[in-house]
């Protein structure tokens, strides 16, 4: 059955993939070094693949991408900005991504399993409360919220981008609020789709990526998206995306793993120093992200006001900036 994730393909181009060495690089001064992590799961063991950018022993940033099943190169411009700043940071496709294995087994995409992933993959890179920082987007902020959740003696920051604590309040949004910004008409014919299931109907695809995708997703239009988001595309797993997320851009489907999920009550536990980033144009509610950072112990907002979903790279003056800032602030003890 043909799915979001392929139409998305469509939109950006067949492009091809690049290869990536298993030897450690030197991209100007920065070392890149690839490290294959093998991890242990209720079907056997499996290699996930993760690749360090710099070195410093008190700021060390795991990036997890979103989805799920996205890739690593969502965020293939932080090389632009963290070495710099002497940051570094460890680009990581989870299991079911790009160069990590993909084994077909529904049983393994579960929240659980992802967060036990994410602490082996800590373990194996030597990450611990003196230098861990954690950045999730989308549903890697939600893997990041789950992860503090259970192990955030382990952190030494956490940030949150461009994710909602509550997939119900998420879909309110983006039916109250995102989709009535769209012609009348148009959000009729969308909804219509969505309560038929009709998600092989090639107008769903063709209406989001005129009316939703370059205001809410990426501010730029699709044939000017970078080409390592083109990249992302074609290489989504779609049994993971579909499995856990659904077909829908406007909620869950029903009956996919992740409906239902709202972790609202939970965020108070979090102490640890968390900075939950939205951008202003963002699919989710960025309202609701800055309640959720006063919920928290030693919470921080970030807005990105020209930002949408992808605020590194539509509003990357913003973003970065705010990012390293709350990095070093942590670092200095002055957070």
């Amino acid at each position: 059955m043909k799915n979001i994730i392929f139409y998305l393909v469509l939109i950006v181009g067949l492009i091809g993939c690049k290869n990536e060495s298993s030897d450690s690089s030197e991209t100007g001064k920065e070392v890149e070094t690839v490290q294959v992590i093998p991890i242990q799961t209720p079907k056997g063991e499996f290699k996930v693949w993760t690749k360090r950018v710099g070195d410093n022993p008190t700021m060390k940033v795991l990036l997890l991408h979103g989805g799920p099943g996205m890739t690593h190169e969502q965020y293939g411009n932080f090389d632009e900005y963290l070495p710099q700043e002497g940051i570094e940071f460890i680009w990581y496709d989870q299991l079911g991504s790009a160069h990590s294995d993909q084994p077909e087994d529904s049983s393994l995409w579960t929240i659980e399993r992802f967060v036990d992933e994410v602490e082996q993959v800590r373990k194996a890179l030597g990450l611990n409360k003196d230098n861990f920082y954690l950045l999730g987007q989308s549903w890697g902020g939600m893997l990041g919220m789950e992860y503090a959740f259970r192990h955030q003696e382990n952190l030494k920051g956490l940030i949150i981008c461009n994710m909602m604590s509550s997939l119900d309040e998420y879909e309110k949004y983006a039916k109250e609020v995102l989709g009535p910004q769209m012609p009348a008409e148009v959000f009729a014919e969308i909804m219509e789709i969505e309560k038929n299931m009709d998600f092989e109907n090639p107008r769903y695809m063709e209406l989001l990526e005129v009316h939703h995708y370059p205001q809410h997703v990426l501010r730029m239009p699709a044939g000017q998206w970078p080409e390592e988001i083109n990249r992302m595309m074609t290489q989504v797993n779609p049994d993971v995306y579909i499995y856990m997320q659904g077909y829908s851009e406007f909620g869950i489907t029903p009956g996919a793993s992740l409906e239902g999920w709202d972790v609202r009550e939970k965020l108070k536990t979090i102490t640890v120093p968390t900075l939950v980033v939205g951008g202003s144009h963002d699919t989710m509610d960025p309202k609701h992200m800055e309640w959720m950072s006063k919920q928290m112990g030693n919470g921080r907002f970030l807005l990105c006001p020209n930002g949408s979903h992808l605020s590194q790279y539509d509003d990357p003056s913003h973003f970065f900036p705010g990012i390293i800032k709350f990095i070093k602030d942590v670092d200095s003890g002055s957070f």
